[in-house]
């Protein structure tokens, strides 16, 4: 669709782009567990008056211009269109139900949403499951925000139990403080850490590029090698972590929270491929593209503070990427596997500890300018292809 240039809104960044095009659609879930049946009365009310004034890309769709660039342009939401309610036979037992929420996660995963009208949907599951009375689906694409900005405006949407009148808040992180008082020491540490930094920035920048050009994982359980495997079904399941026993794990290994679910997610991803494979290696080389959140955050960000001119955690689609070899399981590891999520936070360390993500962000911005957004939207995809992915909003 083509418009004039007065009638957009706010241009569309490039990685908004590149989550929307011919070769590369991608989408964000949020699934709110209700303690309590859901009322859905005053859905439309709510979502007029406090969702869609949260962003302008709420109440936008994407359009071209003349030139061929994407724009935001503002449309006239029919929110009708944007929620549904899917309905089952009714007085099945909850595990029935847990299986028809399973299938319709799946089957709304494979749904295209319509680029004629603002790129969200609301799914309201009005049936008992093991986990909640009640679910609410949010399907947002991921060119409107990524996961930090989404999850902001959905908690926005939200009123605290204790006094619905004060906005939600979270707990801020502190770090620990390991200033060295000797500013001698201080500068005696600063020179082999940033010859350090430089090494593991040259060298997982130039494994990056390999990756996204040259080399592809073997087939495995986890990746079928199939040029069309974005097309075929795909089923979700849910799996439920205590987040004591997260915390237990944390403090025991002296690691941050995402430490320890991308060691677990790694663990269980290596148990899988031992107990799936039959013809492949046990310990075949596999290798995730973890996205990392790209901003300097403390702590929950209200979308007030995000929209604001020169945010610290600006709103938007703020992350870059890095290929992380999944380390291998050693049989002491399999019945350890505190040894193995330490293990994997140590590879995690020393990939933060470089300036990769913010070279490949650079050189992505280089080759949309230089080569066309359809070539930096298709070397995407290919990374995509060539490994698993594994999101995560951040090292802290």
């Amino acid at each position: 669709m083509e418009l004039n240039v007065d009638d957009v809104s706010e241009p569309v960044s490039p990685t908004g782009q590149y989550f929307n095009s011919s070769i590369l659609s991608i989408c964000v879930f949020g699934v709110l567990e209700s303690q309590i049946p859901i009322d859905d009365s005053s859905t439309m009310l709510l979502l007029k008056d406090v969702f869609l004034p949260i962003n302008p890309r709420f109440s936008s769709i994407m359009v071209k211009d003349k030139k061929g660039v994407k724009k935001w342009k503002k449309f006239d939401v029919k929110l009708k269109d944007h929620v549904n309610v899917p309905i089952f036979p009714a007085g099945l037992s909850v595990a029935s139900y847990d299986n028809y929420l399973d299938d319709y996660l799946s089957k709304i995963a494979m749904e295209q949403l319509p680029q004629s009208r603002p790129l969200w949907e609301i799914h309201i599951f009005k049936y008992p499951t093991k986990n909640a009375a009640g679910t609410v689906i949010f399907k947002l694409h991921h060119a409107l925000g990524d996961g930090f900005s989404l999850m902001g405006a959905l908690l926005s949407c939200l009123q605290r139990a204790d006094n619905p009148s004060l906005p939600v808040t979270f707990p801020s992180l502190h770090w620990p403080s390991k200033m060295d008082t000797s500013q001698n020491s201080n500068m005696l540490m600063a020179i082999p850490n940033f010859f350090t930094s430089v090494c593991n920035t040259v060298s997982d920048f130039g494994w990056s590029l390999l990756k996204s050009s040259c080399f592809e994982d073997d087939p495995t359980p986890i990746r079928s090698a199939d040029p069309d495997v974005q097309f075929k079904p795909i089923t979700i399941v849910t799996l439920t972590f205590s987040l004591d026993h997260i915390k237990q794990i944390k403090t025991k290994l002296g690691v941050t929270i995402n430490d320890v679910i991308c060691g677990i997610i790694f663990f269980g991803t290596r148990l899988y491929m031992q107990t799936s494979s039959h013809n492949s290696k046990t310990n075949a080389h596999s290798t995730a593209l973890v996205l990392l959140n790209t901003r300097n955050i403390n702590g929950y960000k209200s979308v007030e503070e995000m929209v604001k001119p020169e945010a610290e955690s600006p709103w938007g689609n703020q992350f870059g990427f890095l290929h992380v070899s999944v380390p291998e399981l050693t049989d002491a590891e399999s019945s350890n596997p505190l040894e193995f999520v330490l293990k994997a936070q140590k590879l995690i360390k020393r990939k933060r500890d470089s300036l990769a993500v913010s070279f490949t962000g650079q050189l992505l911005e280089a080759l949309r300018r230089f080569r066309g957004p359809e070539y930096t939207e298709k070397l995407k995809h290919d990374c995509l292809k060539s490994d698993w992915t594994s999101g995560r909003n951040g090292f802290g």
